[in-house]
């Protein structure tokens, strides 16, 4: 039997052109697609609704939007919304963001436990029609409801996931959450720790965490030239190492590369910036964070991420859509 496969869209491409890779996707069975809030160039609900709109079967997940900038309230009406327009098909994926982005817009990320476990407790209760009264640190609600007028009162089958990367977060997930969206530009290494504190927070909860559903984002460039699609991915890689040198370090990257890196990068860098910083950026870290190379290459490291505890691999493509669709169309981990 395949092996679920999901695929990842971001602000690459014309979202009329993302419509196009969905349709794709759709009739080569892939399970999901993932569309983000990528940075401030693109907003997810938009492309969302837009591929829920001209799908069927596919999954339509939010990889991730971030927990500071919607309103609860307004975040279970927009999830309701989506399911409106394709119904048990909607995920809500939510994370915590990330910095420089979030201080240079104001949000300050203190207590994000805190301000998660409120956020995603009020907005199950919304969605699940409930009347909410709740008084947080971060979330007050005063006898709130989804109050439909011109549709049926229901309870939306919205599964909300929460994208994690550091290990308290991941122990929320496995206690509250119904999936975890595991990172990207990690190694499989990685996962084993990740997997470990989703099981403590699941224990919690009195679940199995093998019940979490654990959906992955795996970059991958996929070339029949092993040294163009690792030249592909390169780039990619150095980005995050100056942007999210965090991520990067609990993956096992040297700090003296990531202290390199980052005397180059500014934030927002320039693609010249990153160009420059690529060359310091041995072929060995690629391997270690991305699926790159041959369809085969490819494959065998996306087996390696299932091994070690995701049960979807969510494709983040480089290159040519349509070759990494099909380098994974009924593929078996």
């Amino acid at each position: 039997m395949p092996t679920p496969v999901a695929l990842y869209l971001q602000d690459a491409h014309p979202i009329r052109e993302g419509m196009q890779y969905v349709t794709y996707a759709e009739s080569c069975g892939f399970d999901a697609v993932w569309q983000a809030d990528s940075r401030l160039v693109r907003d997810a609900i938009v492309p969302m609704a837009a591929f829920a709109s001209i799908s069927e079967t596919i999954k339509i997940g939010s990889g991730v939007v971030d927990c500071w900038t919607r309103n609860p309230a307004r975040l279970a009406a927009t999830f309701s919304t989506l399911d409106d327009l394709a119904p048990g098909r909607v995920i809500l994926g939510i994370g915590a963001w990330w910095d420089p982005l979030a201080q240079k817009v104001g949000v300050s990320r203190d207590k994000p436990l805190r301000a998660m476990r409120e956020i995603i407790t009020s907005v199950r209760a919304l969605l699940a029609n409930e009347t909410v009264t709740f008084q947080g640190e971060f979330v007050h609600l005063d006898g709130v409801e989804l109050d439909y007028v011109y549709q049926d009162r229901r309870p939306k089958d919205v599964p909300i996931y929460l994208g994690a990367t550091g290990m308290q977060m991941m122990e929320l997930a496995g206690e509250i959450a119904d999936g975890v969206v595991l990172n990207y530009l990690v190694s499989p290494d990685y996962n084993r720790k990740a997997i470990e504190h989703l099981a403590i927070g699941a224990d919690k909860a009195g679940k199995n965490w093998q019940d979490i559903d654990r959906p992955q984002l795996v970059v991958c460039s996929v070339h029949e030239d092993r040294a163009t699609a690792v030249d592909m991915a390169r780039l990619m890689v150095t980005q995050y190492l100056g942007q999210q040198p965090h991520i990067m370090k609990a993956s096992g990257v040297p700090q003296s590369l990531l202290d390199k890196v980052g005397e180059v990068l500014t934030w927002p860098a320039t693609h010249q910036q990153v160009v420059a910083a690529s060359r310091l950026v041995p072929d060995e870290i690629v391997h270690m964070l991305t699926a790159s190379g041959t369809p085969d290459d490819a494959r065998s490291k996306v087996r390696e991420y299932i091994k070690d505890g995701a049960t979807c691999p969510i494709l983040y493509p480089l290159g040519d859509v349509y070759a990494t669709i099909n380098a994974f169309t009924g593929w078996q981990a």
